[in-house]
């Protein structure tokens, strides 16, 4: 009987180990809730090239932008537990919609496994160079002058904050327009007919190298290598305390921990690679975070109790 129930054990040992080992076995997918072309496209393709040379196997990104974000947790939330789906989250899914909407379609606490961490958004404030701006201040002052004709885009709600703040204080008249990714705001930027916005530095460096944009601020504790002459908000006199926009990999809850730890730590290898450290991060005015699964979900928890605190000072109510 005895050796009857040490194979039954070996057996079971046997098949709890086996969804990390023989991971991925087929093709993975990546949801990403935003459109093409944008910081956290970029980054999450060259993330899945990484990943398909490491497992052998295809990784394929499917944008699914809509609902500021909605849209897309959803669908990963209501994907098979298996490991093949996985995602890419920012603060938006996360954190901050479950404050803004009264029906999400999803519950951010309990229908994700956090995996990691991937990287903190250095936030701008930018304008079309159309504008002869050269501060804050002078935005405010000119949409305060002129009602009504400028208008500003953003998709991050730490931003939208900022300027909903900014427009209380300073009495300035500038219209918000939603967009589904930063990559249609660099186009809205580009051609004035949203000349003003907040978004990551990753969405423009080409565009601020070569004047078409100006930055006037970022949202960091330090100035940008990349912009060594644009002050942070602080410096600016704007104000120091908005939280850092940043993204994660997810996966449905439910999907086994053992394939979780090896999503985990292939993904850990790739983002502290030299080459990718680089062209990523460095290059791209993005900055590292690297923290994973339960350290992570503590991470998510702090920043959760903030966001309510946030939304309870600002009175906003949820659609």
């Amino acid at each position: 009987m005895l050796p009857i129930i040490a194979a039954v054990i070996a057996l079971f040992a046997m098949c709890t180990s086996a969804p990390g080992q023989d991971y991925p076995a087929r093709s993975v997918k990546i949801f990403i809730p935003l459109a093409a072309g944008g910081g956290g496209d970029v980054f999450t393709r060259a993330l899945a090239d990484e990943l398909q040379k490491a497992w052998g196997q295809p990784v394929l990104v499917e944008n699914r932008p809509g609902g500021a974000q909605n849209v897309g947790a959803r669908a990963c939330a209501e994907a098979p537990p298996d490991g093949y789906t996985i995602c890419v989250l920012s603060t938006e899914a996360m954190i901050y919609n479950q404050f803004s909407f009264k029906h999400l379609g999803y519950d951010p606490e309990k229908d994700f496994v956090p995996i990691i961490n991937l990287f903190f958004n250095t936030l701008a404030f930018v304008v079309n160079a159309s504008l002869r701006v050269a501060t804050i201040q002078e935005v405010a002052a000119l949409a305060k002058a002129k009602p009504g004709t400028l208008s500003y885009g953003t998709f991050a709600f730490p931003a939208a904050q900022f300027m909903e703040k900014l427009k209380k204080d300073t009495g300035a008249d500038i219209v918000r327009v939603p967009f589904r990714g930063g990559a249609e705001i660099v186009t809205a930027l580009l051609s004035g007919t949203t000349p003003v916005a907040v978004l990551a530095l990753s969405n423009m460096i080409p565009q601020l190298q070569s004047g078409r944009i100006k930055a006037l601020a970022i949202i960091s504790k330090e100035r940008s290598p990349l912009f060594p002459d644009v002050p942070t908000f602080a410096q600016a006199g704007v104000g120091d305390d908005y939280p850092p926009t940043w993204f994660g990999l997810f996966a449905p809850a439910g999907t086994p921990r053992p394939i979780v730890v090896k999503i985990a730590a292939d993904v850990g290898r790739i983002i502290a690679g030299r080459e990718f450290l680089q062209r990523m991060y460095i290059d791209r005015g993005i900055e590292t975070a690297g923290v994973t699964l339960d350290e992570f979900a503590r991470f998510i928890a702090r920043e959760r109790a903030t966001a309510a605190r946030m939304i309870k000072d600002s009175g906003l109510q949820p659609d």
